[in-house]
């Protein structure tokens, strides 16, 4: 099966890419499930249920979330009433929603996607690893799960590189999100398992990783905020990974990096 993972949508610059290009490359390359991280889509800063909608009908079969999950405080009981929306698993006991969720692809196969948030430079969490391992533990790739993305939230390389090595041969995927950079490490390792560092951002590369630059540079130059951040409204470029399973085992046999549309250099998911 095909599957796409796009990176942390900005603002209305990254909804309106999604929107418009993302049926599209649903058509043209035949993906099978489409996941989508939302956590900065509304005004930079968490995610509105309105714009959950916007996303799913846009053709995300799931929408992952991260450290700002809960910006917008509609999210607290939002993210009940959907099954398909999902915050890291590592949250303490008591936080609303669900950290994974098995959903059938388009294809009727059988996906788990589970995220969680990193712990170095990140807000103390419980340990992401133990709680990605109970995850995946419940349903085993190539028995319950055909396929499983682990979206990793995350600030250090060095996290993300360690859950990919832990989780080699056991998930289809794992991806961080959070810093908006793509990086250009996409593979495969020795078990199976594609690995990103970084999907980065679906906005506009013309900013201080999505926001106008102008409070960004003033708060490097003086150590002081003047005003909010506002996330950059120009062309936004579509960022994420494609990757394509092998059919019993579920681990990749393909993974390509996805930049499409503003003003990064273009990689076009085509799979041989």
């Amino acid at each position: 099966m095909r599957l796409l993972f796009l990176g942390d949508v900005m603002g209305r610059a990254g909804r309106e890419a999604v929107s418009e290009r993302l049926p599209g490359l649903i058509a043209r390359h035949g993906f099978d499930f489409v996941i989508v991280n939302g956590e900065n889509a509304s005004h930079g800063r968490g995610l509105t249920e309105s714009h959950f909608e916007m996303l799913r009908d846009a053709g995300a079969d799931v929408v992952t979330l991260g450290d700002h999950a809960f910006d917008q405080r509609e999210m607290m009981t939002a993210i009940e009433r959907h099954g398909t929306l999902i915050r890291p698993i590592n949250f303490p006991p008591g936080a609303p929603g669900r950290g994974a969720a098995m959903v059938t692809g388009r294809n009727g196969h059988q996906v788990l996607v589970v995220q969680a948030l990193g712990r170095v430079f990140m807000p103390p969490m419980d340990d992401p690893f133990r709680a990605v391992d109970a995850a995946i533990a419940a349903c085993p790739l190539g028995e319950q799960a055909d396929a499983i993305v682990v979206d990793f939230h995350v600030e250090a390389t060095s996290e993300i590189g360690a859950m990919g090595q832990y989780l080699d041969g056991r998930v289809s995927l794992v991806v961080g999100t959070h810093t908006h950079i793509p990086t250009s490490d996409h593979r495969i390792l020795k078990g199976g398992t594609g690995v990103l560092s970084d999907a980065g951002m679906c906005g506009d590369y013309d900013s201080v990783i999505g926001m106008e630059v102008e409070e960004p540079i003033n708060r490097f130059l003086t150590g002081l905020a003047t005003t909010r951040f506002t996330p950059a409204e120009g062309e936004a470029t579509l960022c994420g990974v494609a990757i394509e399973t092998e059919p019993r085992s579920g681990l990749v046999r393909q993974i390509l990096p996805v930049r499409i549309g503003g003003s990064l250099a273009q990689a076009h998911p085509d799979f041989a």
